[in-house]
Order: structure tokens, then C-alpha cells, then sequence
């Protein structure tokens, strides 16, 4: 639903067969994986231990000395089984279904809208010919009062066709367009036979019957190549990161040394060729106390200033046209790492929701769809805003890379031990009923 509401308008009035809108559907659903499974897992543990909470079961499973981490061991495996799962697919399978979909959403956004023709509305679709028609018939093919201006030339409007009726209709390959007009004439404006004028001559054909033909291949979606789409950090696996995180900073390394090469010309006194520097006995000089302009004769200050102000804003021209480049390559390795770290986020992820979810359900003991959703929908949402602003951060440089992605998962992992702790020790830390106790005590004590 949230890939239908983003992408409605690209997907809308355009005649894509019904494969292609699957196509996308399925690559998207994939590409949300990895905010759906730790949902998911959240969720299925509240509901699993809330629903053995409310009918007495983990009573039973204490009573009968079995503590409640060994009676979470089982499920411990299973997600930690479904955690490697979650990394392998997002190592392996994530990347190539992004590249299919970020391809595929490419050649959709750049189709062009099914040919359409309404009525008393002129269509500009089809490239060169401007059609409007003033009734059409129920059918979709019978048209009425046809007016077609042919602006193909390179004069102009030359060319105008007007017929009482026509049929439209696509031929068996649907590659062209064809409409029989009935009744009508045909205007054209040509040039003369000695003198270049394009508006010399004027001929009026009338017709019977003719024929007009349009291409429609250019409605055909084409498909794009995907290899164009293989650098996109959405689309790399850990190796290939890795790769180019790599030739990214030997690139901005590599920029960063020709900076001095650059503003070396700009200084006289280091552009000296053999320029050595031999150790002598400083002497103490005495303080100038005049100004540089001082030791130049008085009729060439001027240009001096002139000149030297001009080598400034070279310099700091060129310098922030260094720093700007070396500021994106230091953003592409940040967008590198980001995802390099992504891989491992949705695994530990994962972990960490569900050990807040197995002893929440203990504590509150409730199943089924109610609280649990609730409670599940409250956690993930702490848990995906901390999330997204630290990847923020992080793309932005406020963060490091690690931190960034890693901060939800260091902010809810003690809430776990602490909620795994209290489910083990049998607290009522959602049980109205204790904090409705313990507030008329607090007002007993208050009134004595």
C-alpha cells in the first residue's frame, strides 16, 4: 500500500499490462523486508508469550521449575535461525531486487501516457500532430468534427486536415495508430517554384475518404539496462561495498594532494624551482612597522592591489570547488558504510525486538490482536524514529556510520534484559491494579 500511494501517479493512465504492476509489487515487498520482519517479530512474541500468560501456561511451565529464559530457548533459536536468514537476504537477494525494482520504477516513470483521445480537448501525445475531436461515440472509435494540425516540418503549423467523421482503430501489432476520415479537406502551405517562401503557395485538397497513420512506438515501454543502475548503494552486496568504498577514498585522496599542486602557481615564493632550505643561525630582525604597500613605488600600488586581490578569489574559488568535491566524496562513503552496516542492523534488530517482546507478552498477559498490537506499534515506533534519525545523522556527518546505524539497538537492548529481568522476577510492571494499590498507599501516608 505505501508503494501504491508513492507511485500512483507514475503508474496511472499510462496502459501497462497487468504483469508489469505485479512485477513492481513483488520487488517492493521484497524491499520491505527490512522494515516488516522486525515488526513481525516484535508482534509474534507479544502475542505468542501474552497469549500463554492469559491462559495460565507459563505458570504452569514455572511451577513445574522451568525458568523463563530456558522456556524462551526454542524460540531464541528460531529467531536467532531467522536472523542469519535476514542477513543472508539481505546480503544476497535484497540488492537484486532493488536493482530490478529501481530499474523497472525508471522505465515506468519515464513512460509516456496511453494515447487518449477526448472529447473538445486537443491531444499532443503523438510528436508532431496536435488531434482534437468534438463528440466521440460510445464504441471509442467513431469520431466526429476531426481536426488534426501536422506541425512534423520545420516551418510551422503548414499542414491542417478537417473531416466531418472518422474510425479509429490500431493495427494487429498495435504499433501504429490509423484513423479512416470520411468528408473532409486537407490544407497545406507549400513553397513557391523560384523564391523561398514557405507560405507562397496554398492548395486545398477535398476528399471522400482517406487515411491517416500514426507511429505508436514510442508508447512501448522500453527497458533500460540494467548495469547503468549496479553502482546505487541500495543495489551492492557487503563485497561490493566494500569495493567501492575503498576506490572512493583513494579517488578523494587522490583529489586531496592536487590541491597544493594547484594553488602553488598562485605564490611566487614556493614556486621557485630548487627551492632549498639550508639550517642557519636565526638572527633577530627588527619589527617593520610599515605596511607591504609601502616598499612599492607609489604609481604601482593600485595595480598591485588589483592583482592581488584577483589571486585571492582564485584561490578561494578554487579552493571551494576542492572542498566541495572532497565533501561529495566523503558523502558517497558515508551512504557506503550506511548500507555496509544496514546488512547487519536487520539481523540484530531482529534479536533485540524480540527479547522486548517475548517478556512483554509475559507481563502483560494478553493475546490475540488487541493490546499486543498496540504495544508492538508503540515500541517499533520508538525504535524506526531512533533509527531513522540516526541514519540521518549519519548520512549527514553528524554521526559515524556505526553509531548512526547501531543507536536503536544500544538504546532498546538494555530495555530488553531490563524487560526479561522483570518478567523473570514476576513484576507487575503493567498490572493497573498494583499501581492503583500503590497510589493509595502513597495517600494513606500522606493523610496520617
Amino acid at each position: 500500500m505505501l508503494f501504491l500511494f508513492k507511485y500512483i501517479d507514475d503508474l496511472i493512465g499510462k496502459g501497462f499490462e497487468w504483469y508489469v504492476i505485479l512485477e513492481l509489487l513483488w520487488y517492493a515487498s521484497a524491499t520491505n523486508v527490512a522494515m516488516a520482519l522486525p515488526l513481525a517479530m516484535l508482534l509474534s512474541s507479544i502475542m505468542t508469550f501474552g497469549a500463554l500468560g492469559e491462559n495460565y501456561e507459563l505458570v504452569a511451565i514455572k511451577a513445574a521449575g522451568i525458568s523463563l529464559q530456558k522456556a524462551m530457548m526454542p524460540l531464541v533459536v528460531l529467531v536467532t535461525s531467522l536472523s542469519i536468514a535476514a542477513f543472508l537476504f539481505s546480503d544476497y537477494m535484497l540488492p537484486v531486487a532493488n536493482l530490478k525494482m529501481g530499474s523497472l520504477l525508471y522505465d515506468v516513470r519515464n513512460q509516456k501516457s496511453a494515447f487518449l483521445i477526448e472529447e473538445g480537448v486537443f491531444n499532443n501525445s503523438i510528436q508532431g500532430y496536435s488531434i482534437r475531436v468534438q463528440k466521440k461515440d460510445p464504441d471509442g472509435q467513431t469520431l466526429y468534427k476531426v481536426l488534426i494540425y501536422d506541425h512534423t516540418g520545420t516551418n510551422g503549423n503548414l499542414t491542417v486536415l478537417m473531416a466531418d467523421t472518422g474510425k479509429m482503430y490500431k493495427t494487429d501489432d498495435d504499433r501504429k495508430l490509423v484513423l479512416l476520415l470520411k468528408n473532409g479537406v486537407r490544407y497545406e502551405e507549400t513553397s513557391g517554384d523560384k523564391v523561398y517562401n514557405p507560405r507562397q503557395r496554398f492548395t486545398r485538397f477535398r476528399f471522400r475518404e482517406t487515411e491517416q497513420e500514426f507511429d505508436l512506438t514510442g508508447f512501448e515501454m522500453k527497458r533500460t539496462d540494467e548495469s547503468l543502475f549496479k553502482s546505487n548503494y541500495a543495489m551492492l552486496n557487503l563485497r561490493q561495498l566494500s569495493y567501492y568504498r575503498d576506490s572512493t577514498r583513494k579517488e578523494a585522496d587522490s583529489s586531496a594532494k592536487t590541491v597544493l599542486s594547484s594553488i602553488l602557481p598562485m605564490y611566487r615564493l614556493y614556486s621557485l624551482p630548487n627551492l632549498s632550505i639550508t639550517k642557519t643561525k636565526v638572527k633577530k630582525v627588527p619589527t617593520y612597522k610599515n605596511t607591504v604597500l609601502d616598499a612599492l613605488p607609489q604609481e604601482s600600488r593600485t595595480q598591485a592591489v588589483i592583482y592581488a586581490q584577483g589571486q585571492v578569489r582564485s584561490v578561494s574559488d578554487m579552493l571551494n570547488v576542492k572542498a566541495e568535491e572532497h565533501e561529495s566524496f566523503l558523502k558517497k562513503i558515508r551512504r557506503y558504510m550506511v548500507e555496509y552496516q544496514r546488512k547487519f542492523t536487520l539481523s540484530f534488530s531482529c534479536l533485540v525486538l524480540f527479547s522486548i517482546g517475548a517478556p512483554l507478552g509475559a507481563i502483560i498477559r494478553k493475546g490475540g490482536l488487541g493490546l499486543p498490537v498496540v504495544m508492538s506499534i508503540i515500541f517499533f515506533l520508538i525504535f524506526h524514529i531512533i533509527s531513522t534519525i540516526g541514519e540521518k545523522s549519519a548520512k549527514e556527518g553528524s554521526l559515524s556510520p556505526v553509531m548512526g546505524m547501531w543507536i536503536a539497538i544500544f538504546v532498546l537492548a538494555p530495555l530488553g534484559a531490563f524487560l526479561t529481568y522483570k518478567a523473570t522476577a514476576d513484576s507487575a510492571l503493567f498490572d493497573l491494579d498494583y499501581y492503583k494499590q500503590l497510589f493509595q498507599k502513597l495517600i494513606k501516608r500522606k493523610d496520617k
